[in-house]
């Protein structure tokens, strides 16, 4: 269960809730002024968090490839060539002015 404490009571208590939160698992979350701001956890949880966002980053990015692949589909290698040097000219010549 999440627990809520605001910044002054956290500097307060912040060694017995630091124990709490390694020891027994319990998540933080740190107001100031009554707004959520921040959240303290057990690094365990925090790496298993970060692995999480890596893993729904890469799935977004690989169905990402397959729409763009769809939808390249109906055009030639020149055609997607001559496409993106004409772009590397405009970008070039607007960075010029």
């Amino acid at each position: 269960m999440d627990r809520i404490i605001g910044v002054t009571e956290l500097q307060r208590k912040f060694r017995e809730i630091f124990d709490e939160v390694v020891g027994k698992g319990t998540p933080y979350i740190l107001t100031r002024g009554s707004r959520p701001e921040a959240v303290m956890i057990p690094y365990e949880q925090y790496v298993k968090f970060v692995q999480l966002d890596e893993t729904g980053v890469v799935q977004r990015f690989t169905k990402l490839l397959s729409y763009m692949s769809a939808v390249n589909a109906g055009y030639s290698e020149e055609e997607v060539e001559r496409d993106l040097l004409e772009a590397t000219r405009r970008i070039r010549k607007r960075k010029q002015k």
